[in-house]
């Protein structure tokens, strides 16, 4: 059960338009290492982790992008309202976004790539999981990374700086569970298994098949 806040985590106040970078942050809202993703992937996840800790950290992490989700469509909606056709057709990298879209905020890669959850996993699997998560954030950071390198508007880039650090955040926090997991485990190899399947150090192979 989620209690929603109807305020942004940080504010947002975007003064000049400029649909060129709102072309690049929409990454950020549905590209292959943006908020959507990393929202799904981490509320799917904490499903099948056994562990209280995880499954705690997960919960709150996943239901932080929802509200990092929210803040990239504010800076994507700031940065592309009321543009007159002129300034529409002289954004060569914008363009193709409002043949489909408007300005209406729609989950893509700057690419152009919809956003899809082909480029996400829930294993099940308590390391895979959760090494997954520390490189979604990684990868995150990076993508915030390229957009202060891409923004030169103040008010745009005191919010990738905000949502850039939490990313760092979420990395050091998925790096402390995985450590508590792996003691909670137990396992002597770096091969951690997955408790609610494996009671052994490997996976046995299943017997009494027909031999074709």
């Amino acid at each position: 059960m989620f209690l929603y806040e109807k305020k942004l985590q940080f504010p947002v106040k975007v003064a000049t338009p400029n649909p060129k970078l709102a072309s690049f942050i929409i990454s950020q809202y549905g590209g292959p290492d943006g908020e959507l993703g990393a929202a799904m992937r981490y509320l799917s996840q904490r499903y099948a982790m056994p562990y209280a800790e995880a499954k705690g950290l997960l919960t709150d992490i996943g239901t932080e992008e929802l509200g990092h989700m929210e803040m990239v469509a504010a800076l994507v909606h700031q940065l592309t309202r009321n543009l007159s056709d002129e300034e529409v057709r002289n954004n060569a990298s914008f363009a193709p976004y409002f043949v489909d879209h408007t300005t209406g905020v729609y989950p893509t890669a700057a690419s152009g790539f919809p956003w899809s959850a082909g480029g996400m996993q829930s294993t099940g699997d308590v390391i895979a999981d959760l090494t997954e998560d520390l490189a979604a954030e990684q990868k995150a950071r990076l993508t915030y990374d390229n957009i202060l390198r891409l923004s030169d508007d103040p008010d745009v880039n005191n919010v990738i700086r905000f949502l850039r650090e939490r990313e760092i955040v979420h990395f050091q926090r998925f790096g402390e569970c995985l450590r508590l997991c792996k003691e909670k485990m137990d396992a002597k190899n770096v091969y951690l298994t997955n408790p609610a399947f494996d009671r052994s150090p490997t996976p046995q192979p299943r017997t009494g098949m027909a031999k074709g």
